[in-house]
């Protein structure tokens, strides 16, 4: 039995709780810490902790010492390293939530510390567990298609997530939470240097803030949705998103006596959601392209795309005796000699629950490196400190064509 503390009780971390609320047998919750009340007794009364297992604060927290086997931090990007930090300190295996830390100094501080501890840290790189990205880099390595040439990727926010997460959303700033491609497009990268198994050795980048500006604010328009004249054509409403697709609610928290469309119309009223996209605080860029060579001397491509309404990732693959393209949907391969097509459906596991299954395999390889006493997964910090430098690499690189 491996008892684990929750650090962050928000979206991802109640995915990864599930496996544990699955698996009595495996582990057990024994804390949670949380600085909201609601999410906090939430999770309390899901795994029926008692009072004295609800921490407000990781200070608190951390001040008990060791009470647990494992910790999971599933909080916000800039706590990542304080917390990764203390609970190393403690004597705590960590599932850390990507990415590792907000710059690779403190990416390859957590890995240092905890080679010192002895204790494991593993990131929530899911798409290693995800039976779509499993299938294509199994596909790649088998040898029967010949050697990778160059890769095309595209990684789609849309428009949906984009206004929900980074112009009205806690991931809106750089300097709080990273920029974009670090807090999104670190799964791709991470995929990308697994895919070719090779570290990168020269990049550029390109990409700004380009739309999402008070200077395109179209004429009538207001801070909040609900009193901009122009919102009824509007494709970032949040009248539209929230309150008439419902989508993208799941992170509003709903008070005892209060509906979820009672938290809608407060969001839309007063909360951070219900803002003018035009009018918001936000400064991460709204579109941004990559070039890669790596050492292997496959070229890459990876461009972030906002605006579309897809949120599927595209990868082609050419390679000396074929190409391969997915869709998420779908894996096409065209062989070269003989002219002839294979064809991976994934359609019925695309918008299967957690990922297809990989969040929960994610939590499940992390306690089965705890038992075996050793880890030699390739979602382990050694492994995904690369992604970690290519984020900053390739900020640094936009941050110089930018300034020109």
């Amino acid at each position: 039995m491996i008892d684990v503390a929750l650090l962050g009780a928000g979206n991802r971390a109640r995915k990864y709780l599930e496996y544990i609320i699955a698996h009595p047998d495996e582990a057990r919750l024994v804390a949670v810490v949380e600085p909201n009340r609601l999410r906090r007794e939430s999770v309390a009364r899901k795994c029926q902790l008692p009072a004295d297992a609800l921490f407000e604060s990781s200070d608190d927290f951390f001040a008990r010492g060791h009470i647990a086997d494992a910790v999971i931090i599933a909080t916000p990007d800039k706590y990542h390293y304080p917390q990764a930090m203390s609970a190393i300190q403690c004597g705590y295996h960590i599932l850390l939530e990507k990415p590792i830390a907000q710059t690779v100094e403190e990416a390859e501080q957590i890995k240092l510390a905890a080679d010192r501890a002895g204790v494991i840290v593993n990131v929530c790189y899911v798409l290693h567990f995800h039976p779509y990205f499993v299938k294509l880099r199994e596909l790649v390595n088998s040898g029967r298609y010949g050697q990778i040439v160059s890769i095309s990727h595209s990684a789609p926010v849309g428009i949906d997530r984009a206004g929900h997460v980074y112009v009205r959303g806690i991931w809106n700033r750089s300097e709080a939470q990273g920029p974009l491609l670090t807090s999104k497009c670190c799964h791709d990268l991470d995929f990308l240097v697994w895919l070719t198994d090779s570290r990168c050795r020269a990049l550029s980048s390109f990409g700004t803030l380009r739309w999402f500006t008070r200077k395109n604010a179209p004429a009538g328009s207001a801070e909040r949705c609900i009193d901009c004249k122009t919102e009824t054509t509007c494709p970032f409403s949040a009248i539209d998103l929230y309150r008439n697709r419902h989508a993208w609610i799941s992170n509003f928290d709903v008070p005892n006596g209060m509906t979820i469309n009672d938290a809608i119309e407060e969001q839309l009223a007063n909360g951070p959601y219900g803002r003018c996209v035009y009018h918001c605080d936000n400064d991460v860029v709204d579109r941004q392209v990559v070039a890669m060579e790596m050492e292997s001397g496959v070229t890459i491509d990876l461009t972030v795309d906002v605006f579309t309404t897809s949120n599927r990732r595209v990868t082609k693959i050419s390679m000396t005796n074929a190409e391969i393209i997915g869709d998420e949907h779908a894996i096409t391969i065209r062989k070269f000699r003989p002219r002839a097509t294979e064809t991976y459906d994934f359609s019925e596991t695309i918008d299967a629950p957690y990922h297809a299954g990989a969040d929960l395999e994610t939590v499940s390889n992390f306690l089965t490196a705890i038992r075996q006493g050793r880890d030699n997964s390739h979602t382990g910090i050694a492994h995904a400190l690369e992604s970690q430098r290519l984020c900053d690499a390739i900020e640094q690189s936009r941050l110089s064509h930018s300034s020109k």
